[in-house]
């Protein structure tokens, strides 16, 4: 919305602008709205999947081409062999170009956009987003893209509820909250699961589980789910088959699951933007045609492996029932990895939940038969291993450990799973967290220089040192003042506390008002101060002002003193007000600096930058670096230490930056972090 032209506005009626004002400001007014974004993500996930079936059968002449007559056969009779070779490229002509042109965001998979537009641009989605990644997500699943419909439905539920919120002019608190109702809603309905989409969405995309945020977000995932039960019935989207717990024995190879899903959910990451790297380096062309180029890639592979054509339920449920022989399950792992890669990497339109899924039933069904033949006595039905092995895989790629439990609950409807579930997602979710710091959805923002900070945003606090914010030292008493003489001290002065040094003008410790206040109540005329004096927490000159506020929040003192660097001598001291002028001073004055003609931070956001990749910051100056325009950066820190911002400060990779930039730069400021290195 930078740049366009506002319209004089009329004045809406009376009536019209109390229902808007009840909307926007009372706990009742969340109620229609919710209700209005779980009806909208409601039907938007009906109409997304019936698009993708006409669009799968107009490719395809299939319902879903990954289940039709060759379920068991690894190659494509040689009639298919030409659809199933170009049907990707074809796909990929389309929907290229109207990614490209209309809503760049579309392409990928789309949580991470979800999180991203939640966590720093107040929950503002474009409206045209919802369409463009409907038709890009419906064209790149039915022409044989292997990714999964249920990202898509998250960004498609997101943007229609950012657009209501818009529209109703919604702050930034509500707006963050409808955006969450429609991913809830979305996965509501897509998955007929409520509970796992009220979850998915405080988990995921929120952090939030405040009784406003649940309460609005449960209305708009119920909703969702009628709407979705209305159309498509009450039964699960996938029919897997009755698990039982054999033995107590048994959780320990559950236990051994868990470790296996998460090595399998980190290498899928890691294959997944391994795979996209390197088709960043060999593609050359305009973006607009690499989908349709590298759909020709997608086709080969879907030549020998047509199980992988589009979401690919059908085969899931027919590993878990037990139709694939265990080396043609390994292959399909392998398989769904590549191929999921190569949709996204070549620019396609889908969701890793999905895959996700799939991988975790083809591992989990793989590891049971294995586990079956060596202790057939012990070890259930693999099918039972599969089911589990869904919702461990997909809590070591998503770390939403609480939405997978529930989401194969819900799928299943057996209580009996519940703790051998807990048991394998709780394992793989701490193991992949071992393995690798980011998630799946996580990973693809840090790659581009944003690090989602969740609650806490990024502060210059980080970088300015206690001596910029300290007040000078009170006039010191000495050690052997008397009682009398503190009392003075303090009733003439107003001081609340007073520092005591020794005749060598080494520190000895604070005298507060109460220390004085109970020596009198105790009638200890003989103390002196030196005997009074306690000896808090001490700062130094050169600690971060942020590490010094957890220190002040812990401390009973109304401040705390400021050690020279041998400590034996008070150099300054610090309250919360020295604090808080500090970060409201400098923050101030970057943004005048940045904008002198507007009020300080109006339209401002600071974004916390991470370089954790080859890119075109790495090894530049700072005052070297094209920014967008009134872009300040705040603060520095490398290996955990702060750095001095200027001009000639050299960016390193691992650098995390804070950067104050105007709201209708950050897209700006982002693309830049995640340019690649010229050639």
């Amino acid at each position: 919305m930078s740049g366009a032209a506002r319209l004089p506005m009329r004045r809406p009626p009376a009536a019209l602008s109390r229902a808007f004002d009840w909307l926007r400001g009372t706990p009742a007014g969340l109620v229609p709205l919710a209700l209005a974004v779980g009806a909208g993500a409601g039907l938007g996930a009906v109409a997304f999947r019936y698009l993708i079936g006409w669009v799968t059968e107009l490719f395809s002449g299939h319902a879903d081409y990954s289940s039709a007559g060759h379920a068991a056969n690894p190659l494509v009779p040689w009639l298919g062999m030409c659809f199933v070779l170009f049907a990707p490229a074809v796909g990929g002509l389309v929907y290229g170009p109207i990614v490209h042109r209309f809503a760049r965001e579309a392409r990928g998979h789309g949580v991470p956009e979800v999180m991203l537009a939640v966590a720093e641009r107040g929950g503002r989605i474009g409206p045209q987003v919802a369409v463009v990644k409907a038709l890009a997500s419906a064209l790149c699943i039915g022409s044989g893209g292997s990714v999964g419909r249920e990202g898509p439905i998250v960004q498609i539920g997101s943007a229609l509820g950012s657009t209501l919120g818009q529209l109703v002019r919604l702050p930034e608190r509500r707006l963050r909250l409808l955006v969450a109702c429609g991913a809830a809603g979305g996965i509501s309905a897509t998955f007929n699961a409520p509970i796992a989409g009220v979850f998915f969405a405080l988990e995921l995309i929120l952090g939030d589980f405040g009784v406003e945020s649940f309460s609005a977000v449960v209305l708009a995932s119920v909703t969702s789910a009628v709407i979705g039960r209305a159309v498509f019935g009450d039964e699960p989207f996938l029919h897997l088959p009755a698990f039982h717990l054999s033995s107590p024995a048994e959780f320990g190879a559950y236990a051994l699951l868990g470790l296996l899903a998460a090595v399998v959910g980190v290498a899928f990451v890691k294959v997944l933007y391994g795979v996209e790297d390197l088709a960043d380096r060999l593609w050359r062309g305009p973006e607009w045609l690499r989908p349709a180029v590298g759909g020709l890639l997608l086709g080969g592979l879907l030549l020998v492996l047509p199980q992988l054509y589009g979401v690919g339920y059908p085969v899931l449920s027919g590993a878990v029932g037990g139709r694939y022989v265990l080396w043609f399950l390994l292959i399909l792992v392998v398989g769904k990895m590549v191929a999921t890669s190569l949709t996204i990497a070549i620019g396609g339109s889908g969701g890793v939940f999905a895959p996700s899924l799939f991988l975790g039933a083809l591992v989990g069904t793989a590891f049971g038969a294995l586990a079956h033949a060596g202790a057939p006595g012990i070890v259930g039905s693999a099918g039972a291993y599969g089911i589990v092995g869904m919702g461990a895989v997909f809590a070591a790629t998503s770390r939403a450990p609480i939405t997978a439990v529930l989401i194969i609950f819900e799928l299943t409807g057996d209580y009996s799973i519940i703790l051998p579930l807990m048991t394998a997602v709780v394992l793989a979710t701490a193991v992949s967290k071992r393995l690798s710091a980011d998630s799946i959805y996580t990973l693809k923002l840090r790659r581009r220089g944003i690090d989602l900070l969740r609650g806490k945003p990024a502060s210059p606090l980080e970088s300015m040192p206690v001596s910029a914010a300290m007040r000078p030292v009170p006039e010191a008493l000495g050690a052997d003042a008397s009682l009398d003489t503190v009392l003075a001290r303090l009733t003439e002065t107003g001081d609340a506390v007073v520092p005591v040094v020794d005749a060598a003008g080494h520190y000895r410790g604070v005298l507060t008002a109460r220390d004085a206040e109970r020596a009198a109540a105790d009638n200890a005329l003989d103390d002196t101060a030196g005997r009074l004096a306690a000896l808090p927490v001490a700062l130094c000159g050169g600690q971060s002002l942020s590490g010094a506020l957890d220190l002040l929040h812990d401390a009973d003192e109304d401040g705390l003193p400021v050690l020279s660097d041998d400590g034996t001598r008070l150099v300054g001291w610090l309250t919360h007000r020295d604090v808080l002028a500090a970060y409201r001073q400098a923050v101030r004055a970057t943004a005048e600096r940045a904008r002198p003609d507007r009020p300080a931070l109006g339209g401002f956001r600071v974004v916390t930058l991470a370089l954790t990749g080859p890119g075109v910051l790495v090894g530049a100056r700072i005052g070297q670096v094209d920014w967008p325009p009134n872009t300040r950066v705040l603060a520095l820190r490398r290996d955990g230490r702060p750095v001095p911002v200027t001009g000639r400060t050299a960016l390193a990779r691992g650098d995390r930056l804070s950067v104050l930039v105007p709201a209708e730069h950050v897209d700006a400021l982002t693309d830049l972090a995640s340019d690649p290195v010229p050639a």
